[in-house]
């Protein structure tokens, strides 16, 4: 008779009682979390010969989890920052078993003080004001799916929300029937936040909703975007409709959309333009959700036209001007000592 083991016992409840209920963690975090704990259970079982039924508690040591680690990095080919994030989802564990297995908090402990290993900075990915409009202009608006898809993407773009917090909007999330117009996105760690739209925004938003009758009460509860079979939306989903049109907008204006764009490439371009037109970095944080203004500091430093212009203006032109001050030239002993030195 097989018995369930310590490990097994403990990650359950970590994963399906503690991060959900009592840290109110989202179902992404869950399930990023989720996938770290099948990779360790992958190298245990194939580095170390210890199989899923044999892992227990005392496996789970600062060795181990090291020696996971480099194998992400050396063998899986795995970035430096998926790395870190293995390494946070272990952590959390830890968290969480120095109350439940208090007697081997020491080996947490130990673990705990494994650290992120610094990430190369990366060019962010954002499209120019003309790319998301040539972008925005491919939905074919004759359609019910091109329809659906202009509100999906315009909205993404003009709220510059994660993947995430738009496939998990639902029709009450939306307050367009009056001013301020808003929307509630939900975060990280299931934070909420309140959003503004512009009234461009809501005209599409507003044509969307009518038809196709999510004004209803009784509809309060379902999702904003959903596919052909009423089902909501999923974040490979939504993917799968911005690369479409990207490739698409490509086609028309290559040098306008990057070979590689992704859902928080639209996020990334808000960002930039938003700091492109002189909104504070603050607002612009609030507006993504970012806990520290260090998260948000990035567009600045990222933005290349920005720190152009900036050092354009502080610039003091300190050499002679070339076209009218040749005073040399008009000088027939400096001419001359000049020349000499050839000699």
């Amino acid at each position: 008779m097989t018995t369930t083991t310590d490990f097994a016992k403990h990650l359950s409840r970590f994963l399906v009682e503690y991060l959900p209920h009592e840290r109110n963690v989202s179902p992404n975090t869950i399930s990023s979390y989720r996938d770290a704990f099948v990779q360790f259970i992958d190298f245990m079982k194939d580095i170390k010969g210890i199989t899923v039924e044999k892992l227990q508690l005392k496996h789970l040591t600062r060795v181990s989890v090291t020696e996971y680690l480099e194998w992400l990095l050396d063998k899986r080919k795995c970035s430096a920052a998926t790395r870190n994030y293995r390494l946070a989802a272990i952590h959390s564990f830890c968290h969480y078993l120095q109350y439940s297995v208090i007697e081997m908090i020491e080996e947490w402990q130990k673990i705990l003080t494994i650290k992120a290993i610094k990430t190369s900075g990366t060019t962010l990915n954002y499209l120019t004001i003309e790319g998301i409009k040539l972008l925005l202009a491919q939905p074919d608006t004759s359609t019910w799916r091109g329809r659906r898809n202009l509100a999906l993407l315009s909205l993404m773009y003009d709220t510059g929300a994660r993947v995430s917090e738009i496939a998990d909007l639902t029709v009450d999330s939306v307050r367009i029937t009056h001013e301020p117009y808003t929307i509630r996105l939900f975060g990280k760690g299931r934070k909420a936040r309140i959003v503004p739209l512009v009234k461009e925004q809501v005209s599409i938003l507003c044509e969307y909703m009518e038809e196709n009758h999510l004004n209803d009460c009784n509809k309060a509860a379902s999702p904003l975007f959903y596919n052909g079979r009423n089902e909501k939306l999923t974040r490979e989903g939504i993917t799968y409709i911005l690369c479409t049109y990207a490739n698409m907008a490509r086609k028309v204006s290559p040098e306008l959309i990057p070979q590689r764009i992704s859902c928080h490439s639209i996020r990334h371009s808000r960002a930039m333009h938003l700091l492109q037109a002189g909104v504070n970095l603050i607002y612009i944080r609030d507006l993504l959700g970012h806990v520290s203004i260090q998260t948000t500091d990035i567009y600045a430093r990222a933005d290349s036209k920005a720190k152009r212009e900036a050092f354009e203006k502080a610039y003091t032109d300190l050499t002679p001007n070339r076209e009218t001050d040749k005073s040399w030239e008009n000088n027939k002993n400096l001419r001359d000592w000049l020349r000499g030195l050839k000699k």
